[in-house]
Order: structure tokens, then sequence, then C-alpha cells
């Protein structure tokens, strides 16, 4: 038996609505709108929501060891300050052109490194690139030829890194050496059909399995990443879902991003808001970005 779809949780309305982030220590969650340089914090309650305007366009965000938010924005990765929402650079790869390029999906690995990938401002494909970013602003390629760069998630056991390349609709299963932050070479986990839109960001539940927004087809799903046997469809009334996150404080709660679509056939007056589901499963906790003591 599973819960009762996701409900609204947060009306406040989001033109590329992404990266959704469960901030531990503050007991909020935080999510970005790419197109309209925005940051977003709630608290679980459903409260106000509290809105940071951005000098550009947000990418993804996450939690680092001393409070703060390594956020990958248009033009490289910035920590922010969550009580002052003042941005510090922090590093811009070598070659990242912002005219050309900029920063989508990020997470942090369980040794606490962020990855942050790219995609093209005129969506040419295979030129961009997926990185890892180290607590002593260290910056290291690990694939190019990337189209658009999208969700990621951990196994378990910290040996497998799930990607997102979204317009190869699948979702791929890099070997992860955890000591040497590197990737092997890579199997097909899953792909989805023409009719399921493509894979946008993903999480981790606690029991292995990972759950995936659709842009495009109004829906999230769970897989076993393992088998890539599809386990669970979750509707929404909204076309593009872009990602989800665990959060609550026994990450307990899903939270999804959703987006707006200037193509859509029929209004939908929802697109852009926040909504939650109660999974009936706890998620996967993600590490903090180790900053130098």
């Amino acid at each position: 038996m599973h819960a009762a779809g996701p409900d609204i949780f947060q009306r406040t309305p989001a033109q590329l609505g992404e990266g959704p982030c469960w901030h531990a220590r503050r007991g909020t969650v935080w999510w970005i709108d790419i197109l309209g340089r925005k940051f977003f914090e709630s608290d679980p309650s459903g409260g106000p929501v509290r809105t940071i305007d951005l000098p550009q366009m947000p990418g993804a965000i996450a939690r680092t060891s001393d409070g703060r938010l390594i956020a990958a924005l248009h033009r490289g990765v910035f920590l922010c300050d969550p009580v002052t929402s003042a941005l510090t650079p922090f590093a811009v790869p070598s070659g990242h052109d912002p005219a050309v390029f900029r920063f989508n999906d990020g997470k942090v690995d369980p040794q606490g490194r962020f990855w942050a990938g790219t995609l093209a401002l005129d969506s040419r494909p295979n030129q961009s690139k997926l990185y890892r970013f180290d607590g002593d602003r260290g910056c290291t390629v690990h694939r190019t030829q990337v189209s658009i760069s999208n969700g990621l998630a951990w196994s378990l056991d910290g040996r497998t890194l799930y990607y997102v390349d979204s317009p190869t609709r699948q979702v791929q299963a890099f070997p992860f050496d955890g000591e040497l932050g590197a990737l092997g070479a890579p199997r097909v986990a899953f792909t989805l059909a023409d009719g399921d839109g493509w894979p946008d960001g993903c999480s981790m539940d606690a029991e292995g399995c990972l759950w995936l927004g659709h842009w495009g087809a109004a829906k999230l799903t769970r897989w076993d990443p393992a088998t890539g046997r599809l386990l669970r469809t979750v509707p929404l009334p909204v076309t593009n879902v872009t990602s989800c996150a665990f959060g609550g404080a026994k990450l307990d709660r899903l939270f999804i991003t959703t987006a707006v679509d200037p193509e859509a056939k029929k209004p939908e007056p929802e697109a852009g808001f926040l909504f939650c589901l109660d999974p009936g499963v706890t998620g996967q906790p993600i590490a903090e970005f180790r900053l130098p003591a």
C-alpha cells in the first residue's frame, strides 16, 4: 500500500524549479528557480517562503560542513551564507565560458566532494562536462561530451554513481572509487521509453532505490537501479517534473520541484510549485561538502 499522491507544499511560483536540498542544520528545505535567478527556503511546516534574488542563474545547491551552502551558478561555484545570503566565489573551472555554458545539477558525494555539470545555453549537444570540486578548491573534469548534465545519486555502499545526461534518456551507472573520487566505465542502468519524457534530477532512498523526475511526462518514478526495474509511478499535475529530495527531521518526506512548460497545450496552474510526497520510505542522507577545518 502506498500513501496518497503528492500535495502542493509551496505555491511560490518558479519558472524552472530545480535542485531541492534539505539543510539539516537549519531544518529547512531549499530549492531554486534557474530562470528566475532565485533561491527559496522554507521550514517543513510550509510557512512563509524566504526568497533570495541572485545575480546569475543557479543550477544546484548543497550543504557545507560549516553550515553554509555550496552553489553551482551560471559562471562557476560559489559559497552562500544562508543567513546573510552573501555569495563568495569558490572555483571556476579552466575553460568554462559563461557565454556558452551554465552549470546545471550537482550533488555531494559520500566523501564530501561536490559534483556538478554543465549544459550549453544554445542546447548544442556533446559539448558539456561533469566536474568534481574538492574542499581545497581543486577541480577535476570527469566526463566530456555531455549534452545536458543532470541528476546524480550514489548507491548505499558508495560504490556506484548513477548519472543522468538527459537527452540520452538513460540513467548510467559508473563504478565509483570513493578514495580517489574516480569513475570507471559506465553501464546503462535503465532507459526511458519515448513516451516517458526525459530523465532529470534524482534522489536515492534508504532501500537503495532511485527516485527520478520526468521532464515532459508529468510524473516521478522509483526504480531498482541495480536491475533496471520500475517499481512505482507517481503522477503529478504538471508536465515538467524536474527533481526531488528527501527532507524533514526523519528524511521521510519527498520534496518535488516542477517547471513551467511554455508549450503546454492546456493551462497548468500548478506548474513551478513545490510538491511534497509521503513516499513510505526514508531517504539516504546526503553528505555535506567538506571544507578545510
